[in-house]
C-alpha cells in the first residue's frame, strides 16, 4: 500500500531523514519507532506531504506522491494525525469529527450524522456534545484519530496517540486501534509506549539520528543489541548481556 523509497530531508546542516525505506503492506499495523529526535515524525511529515523531500519516492496505492500537497494526499486516502492535539474552539466534540467528514461529505448533516458513527468507533459517543476544549488528554488523543478516520482513510498515520496517558488509558485505547484495522484502515504508527508497539505492530522500523537501524517484528528488535543502545547509550547491550550471563 505505502512504499517509501530512498527518502531524505536536511534543515540546513541537519540530516533529519537520510535514505529511508519502508513498505506498509494493506491490512497491517507496522510501527515505527526510535528515541526521541530519531526523525520520525519528520518521516511522517515526508510521506504525508507536509514536508518536501530533498530526494526519495514515496509512492501510495502505487502512485508517486512525493511532494504532493496534504489535502490532495488526504483526498487520496492517506490521512496523520499530530502529537499536539488542536480542537477547534468553541466547537462541540460532534462539529469537531465532522470537519474530518467534510473531505468528502459536503452536506452538514450527512458530516454530523459521520461523526457520530465514528465517536461510537473511538469511544466519545457519550461526549459529543460537550465541548472540545473541555476533554481530558486522552479524550483529545481520541478525538484526533475521530477527526482523522471522518475522512474515511485506507492509511491512517498515528502520530504517538498514548503519549501523556496513564496505564489504564494506554490499555483501553489499545483495541480502539484494533477495531480501526478491522474496519479496513491500514495503521502505520509513531509511538513511544512499547506495550503498546508489543500489542499491535506487526512489523516495525527503528529509526536513529535519521537512519534506519534495525527492523522486524517488535518483540524480537527489542533485544537487538543496536537498538537497545540507540535508546539507551553506547555500551548499554554489551552490560545487559554480561548482567544476564551472571544471573
Amino acid at each position: 500500500m505505502l512504499e517509501v523509497s530512498h527518502l531524505s530531508k536536511s534543515f540546513g546542516g541537519l540530516r533529519a531523514v537520510d535514505n529511508v525505506s519502508l513498505s506498509v503492506p494493506a491490512g497491517s499495523i507496522c510501527a515505527l519507532i526510535g528515541p526521541n529526535g530519531a526523525g520520525k515524525t519528520t518521516c511522517f511529515a515526508l510521506i504525508s506531504g507536509f514536508h518536501t523531500p530533498d530526494s526519495g519516492q514515496v509512492r501510495f496505492l502505487g502512485q508517486d506522491i512525493s511532494g504532493e500537497k496534504p489535502f490532495r494526499i488526504a483526498r487520496a486516502g492517506m490521512v496523520r494525525t499530530f502529537q499536539i492535539v488542536q480542537s477547534f474552539a468553541g466547537q462541540t466534540v460532534r462539529e469537531n469529527i465532522a470537519v474530518g467528514a467534510h473531505l468528502h461529505i459536503a452536506n452538514r448533516t450527512e458530516a454530523l450524522a459521520k461523526a457520530e458513527e465514528v465517536a461510537a468507533a473511538v469511544g466519545l459517543a457519550d461526549r459529543l456534545d460537550m465541548d472540545a476544549a473541555d476533554l481530558t488528554v486522552a479524550g483529545r488523543k481520541r478525538l484526533e484519530v475521530a477527526r482523522a478516520l471522518a475522512t474515511d482513510p485506507k492509511l491512517l498515520l498515528l502520530d504517538e496517540v498514548m503519549a501523556g496517558l496513564n496505564p489504564s488509558e494506554i490499555r483501553d485505547v489499545i483495541p480502539v486501534i484494533r477495531a480501526i484495522r478491522e474496519r479496513g484502515v491500514t495503521i502505520l504508527l509513531i509511538e513511544h509506549v512499547m506495550q503498546a508497539v508489543m500489542e499491535l505492530g506487526e512489523h516495525a522500523w527503528v529509526l536513529n539520528q535519521g537512519r534506519l537501524i534495525a527492523e522486524g517484528a517488535p518483540r524480537k528488535l527489542a533485544g537487538d543489541p543496536a537498538v537497545i543502545e540507540a535508546y539507551f547509550g553506547q555500551g548499554m547491550a554489551k552490560r545487559l548481556a554480561k548482567e544476564h550471563s551472571n544471573a
